[in-house]
Order: C-alpha cells, then structure tokens, then sequence
C-alpha cells in the first residue's frame, strides 16, 4: 500500500455535518475529524509522509516554543500584594486584625530648629483646615467625614510622588544610585491615592469642591517641591508630623462610629476596592476601612520620620511592603 499525504485543514462552512460524521468517510479521499476538521488522504510517491494544518493546530502553536528557549521564570509578583486584575498595583501592607486595632497616637519630639520648623507647619495647616471644613463645629456626619477625608487625600498623595520624582532626578543627574528610596516613595503616594479612591466610591465631589483641590494642589506641589530641593530632612519630618495627625483624625472618626454618630458607617459594607486592595473580609463594614486606611497613615508616619533622621545616601531601611507601625 503506498504511503499517504494527510492534510487537515478548517472546514467551517461543513463543521455541522463533520461533527455528525466522526471519523467516517463522507467524500471519496476525506475522513471527518473529532475536532472538526477534513482529512484529506491523496496518494503520494512511497517516499514521504507530510502532515500539515489541523483546526487545533492554529491554537496549539501559541503553546510551541523555540528549541533554545530557556524555561519559563515564574512570576515573582508578591500575590500577597496583589490580586486578579490588579497585579500592576505597587507592594503594600496588608494588616492583620491585631495590628490594625493596636496602632496608637504618638508623637516625635522635636529636637532641632528643622524640627520644629516643620511641626510648627504642620500645626498651622491643622489649625486652618479644621476652622476651613468646620471639623470642631456642629456634628460631624458622613457626608462632612468624606468631604474631610477627600480633601486630605487629595493632599496626602503628593509628598510621597515628589520626593520620589526629586531622587530619581537627583540620581540620573549626578549620576549616583538612589539606595532604594524611590520604591518607597511611590509606595506611599500610591497608598495614599487608594485612600483617595476609596473614598470616592462613596461620593463624587461637585465642581467647587474639584475647584478648590486643583487650586490646593497647584499650591501645595509647587511648595513641597521647592522645600524638598532645599531641605529633603525637613520635608520628610513634615510629613511624619502631618502622618500623626492623620493618625489623631481617623482615630477619632473610629469614636465616632463607636459613639453610634456615624449610624450608617457602622453597618455600611465596605466597598470592593477597599475589600480587594487591604484584603479585608468579604462581610466588612467601613469601620474596617478606617482601621485599614489608620494604620497606613501609622506606617508613613515611621516612614518618613525615619527617614528624616537618617543620612540621604544612607541605605532605605524599608523593603517593599514591609509593615512597620
């Protein structure tokens, strides 16, 4: 018997009737294949036995690989950082119930004129923002909670961005490595942004409230980075001092909720993305949101107070994610 050429290729227009016919001749020459493709058996020369296409074989050469590639690494994203569709988001930590509901007030003592420079700042902002958004005046609701927190954020989130940008400046400019502060900083200011984030999911400013952010940022970006050039030391124990103070306001907001003056965030579900990006339980509620979001602003807090007392071309003493209360 001579050998044969058996080609395969896709049939769409006849998959109907080859899939009734598996693996039976329905033409002189042709043979139905299970994944619905059309054998073509032909006499040839009894010297070769080609194969070619088959309606899987489209599909199974995206599974080929070239003979001299190496294997495959494996992912070394930290899937403890993230999760699903949300690989590209940076390391950050994820709390535990104990850490979040032992975070405390605390305050750095202020040592040199840098220092109370910056913690004399940083009370004069407090001061003005509270008299501001009426924070000591009548009940504080929901509604004047986010308002609070929304405008804080908005604020919270450049720090951290501009002190990165400023350093990876630095290092391309001089030509010097960074000692790993960068990855830090853009931690933070995307940690910060998430708070932001979360917060939007529950109400969307009008257009003054959108008006007076972009007039607050364009200030405050501007200033903070001109501070940092000149004082990198007195930025960073700026925002440790505005970090505990963020600390005081969230945990207030915790009595709040407790008192039962915030009804509804006392049983309110948490919304996804807060649930997704802390790792909370699927039955949270926004009291855990806020334990989640103090406990970020406790960590900043040691962050960037560490830093201030460290040497700018000292190593960053913190990794990836690392937690740190």
């Amino acid at each position: 018997m001579l050998p044969t050429k058996t080609r395969q290729f896709f049939s769409p227009t006849i998959l109907f009737a080859l899939k009734s016919s598996l693996n039976r001749r329905i033409l002189p020459g042709f043979r139905a294949l299970q994944d619905g493709g059309l054998l073509l058996e032909t006499p040839l020369s009894n010297s070769c036995t080609v194969r070619l296409l088959s309606t899987t074989g489209v599909s199974r050469q995206k599974d080929l690989k070239h003979f001299k590639a190496g294997a495959e690494k494996k992912d070394s994203v930290d899937n403890d950082h993230t999760r699903g569709n949300e690989i590209y988001r940076m390391p950050h930590p994820i709390w535990s119930e104990q850490e979040v509901n032992t975070v405390e007030i605390t305050h750095q003592e202020t040592k040199t004129k840098v220092d109370k420079i910056a913690y004399g700042c940083v009370q004069f902002l407090r001061i003005a923002f509270d008299i501001v958004s009426l924070y000591k005046v009548g009940k504080m609701t929901e509604n004047k909670w986010l308002n609070r927190i929304i405008m804080l954020e908005t604020v919270a989130g450049v720090p951290g961005m501009i002190a990165a940008m400023a350093r990876h400046f630095d290092s391309l400019r001089k030509l010097t490595r960074d000692h790993g502060w960068i990855h830090t900083l853009l931690e933070e200011a995307e940690n910060e942004r998430m708070h932001l984030m979360t917060a939007l999911e529950l109400k969307q400013p009008g257009a003054l409230f959108r008006g007076v952010i972009l007039l607050a940022q364009g200030v405050f970006v501007n200033c903070f980075f001109v501070a940092y050039i000149l004082s990198p030391r007195f930025c960073h124990r700026f925002v440790g001092y505005l970090e505990e103070e963020a600390v005081k306001t969230y945990t207030y907001c915790l009595k709040c909720i407790d008192d039962g003056t915030l009804p509804v965030w006392s049983t309110r579900p948490a919304p996804s993305l807060a649930i997704n990006y802390w790792r909370l339980k699927e039955d949270a509620v926004m009291r855990d949101v806020i334990l989640a979001i103090r406990a970020d602003e406790a960590h900043h807090r040691v962050v960037n107070h560490t830093l201030s007392s460290i040497h700018l071309n000292e190593k960053n003493p913190f990794s990836p994610g690392q937690k740190k209360l």
